[in-house]
C-alpha cells in the first residue's frame, strides 16, 4: 500500500461522505453528481487494488496479514457497489445518506488497511 495513494483515498472518501450526508439530510435524492462522487471513490479503490496486487506480486507483504488486507480492500469495494445499486434502485433522500455512509465506511476501512499493511496505527 502506497501512503500517498492512501492519503488521497482517505481525504476523497471523507470529503465525498460528508458532502453526500449533508445533501441527503437536506433532502436531495441521488442523481448523477452523487453517483459520480461515489464512482470516484470506487475508482480510487480499484487503483488501490491494482497497486496492491502489483506490490504483492513483486514480493512485498503486509506486516500483519496480506490476505486480511485484500479482504478489507475487496469488502470496501463491495460496500461502495452495493450502496450504488441501492441509490439507483431507490431514489429517496435516504439513498444519498447511504451513499455518504458507505464513503465514510470506506475511510474507516482504509485506516485499518494501512494498519494491517504497515503494522503501525496511522492514528498514533
Amino acid at each position: 500500500m502506497l501512503e500517498p495513494l492512501y492519503f488521497v483515498l482517505l481525504y476523497l472518501s471523507l470529503g465525498v461522505g460528508a458532502i453526500q450526508l449533508v445533501l441527503g439530510f437536506f433532502g436531495r435524492k441521488p442523481g448523477q453528481p452523487e453517483i459520480l462522487m461515489s464512482m470516484a471513490v470506487l475508482s480510487g479503490m480499484a487503483v488501490q487494488l491494482l497497486v496492491s496486487t502489483i506490490l504483492a506480486i513483486s514480493g512485498e507483504r503486509a506486516a500483519i496479514s496480506t490476505i486480511e488486507f485484500f479482504g478489507y480492500l475487496l469488502v470496501a469495494m463491495i460496500v461502495k457497489v452495493a450502496a450504488g445499486f441501492w441509490a439507483l434502485a431507490e431514489k429517496t433522500k435516504w439513498s444519498t445518506v447511504i451513499l455518504g455512509a458507505s464513503s465514510l465506511t470506506v475511510s474507516v476501512m482504509l485506516v485499518r488497511m494501512l494498519q494491517i499493511w504497515s503494522g503501525v496505527s496511522p492514528l498514533a
